[in-house]
């Protein structure tokens, strides 16, 4: 019996990280499936593709308030596919900023501590210095700052720019942008606790920064999203 339910968790397991996978891969090509549809007047077919998706978790879930909200949104895409096609296309990555500002934003304030890139640090590095702390909680807030100024540029880009320039910057500034953020936060981190002895195991280099990020990162969301 044991081993049957070994084997389901391990299939289960692999199903999830399949999906994942295959989101990520999906999320990263949205702009340029955007741009590519837009110049073969299918602007309508990315957001009916994402519609199918939240209609398939409205289906899945167990809360009804999840379902009617996954429901409501499906609707919502679908008819601005109808209407609206390319805003509807093109503002959904401005959708995406303002979750990610709201989700990091949302862990700065007293009754939602510690702010959430503490959090991910808390389950690499269980004990450390209130210096951490301090730095954790002012990453949080330019974090926070970087997506809601995304959201102002997606959203001007989405309403006045053209294709190209909208696929442009959705597709390789912001992860430029990204990168250059979290390679300059690196390089600050280590002159800025190079005095200190922060953890035992040292300040972790960028590979293992971002495994954590998205491995915690991940812990963290789902912890959030039960609670």
């Amino acid at each position: 019996m044991s081993i049957k339910v070994s084997a389901q968790n391990r299939q289960a397991s692999r199903l999830g990280m399949f999906k994942g996978i295959f989101f990520t891969c999906l999320f990263l090509a949205y702009p340029y499936l955007v741009y590519r549809g837009m110049e073969n007047g299918m602007s309508w077919l990315s957001p009916v593709i994402v519609s199918g998706f939240y209609c398939q978790r409205a289906l899945v879930s167990r809360q009804f308030r999840t379902q009617i909200l996954n429901a409501l949104f499906a609707i919502a895409l679908i008819l601005g596919a109808y209407y609206v096609q390319s805003l509807t296309a093109k503002i959904l990555p401005v959708l995406v900023q303002l979750m990610l500002m709201f989700f990091f934003g949302r862990t700065l304030f007293k009754d939602k501590e510690p702010p959430f890139i503490e959090r991910v640090v808390r389950l690499q590095f269980p004990e450390y210095p209130p210096a951490v702390s301090h730095y954790c909680r002012q990453l949080t807030q330019v974090w926070t700052a970087f997506f809601a100024a995304n959201a102002v540029v997606c959203s001007v880009l989405a309403i006045w720019g053209s294709g190209f320039w909208w696929a442009l910057y959705n597709g390789v500034v912001i992860y430029a942008m990204m990168g250059v953020l979290g390679i300059g936060e690196y390089i600050y981190r280590r002159i800025h606790f190079a005095d200190l002895s922060i953890l035992h195991q040292g300040i972790p280099d960028p590979k293992a920064t971002i495994k954590a990020m998205i491995i915690n990162g991940r812990k963290v969301f789902m912890d959030r999203k039960e609670h």
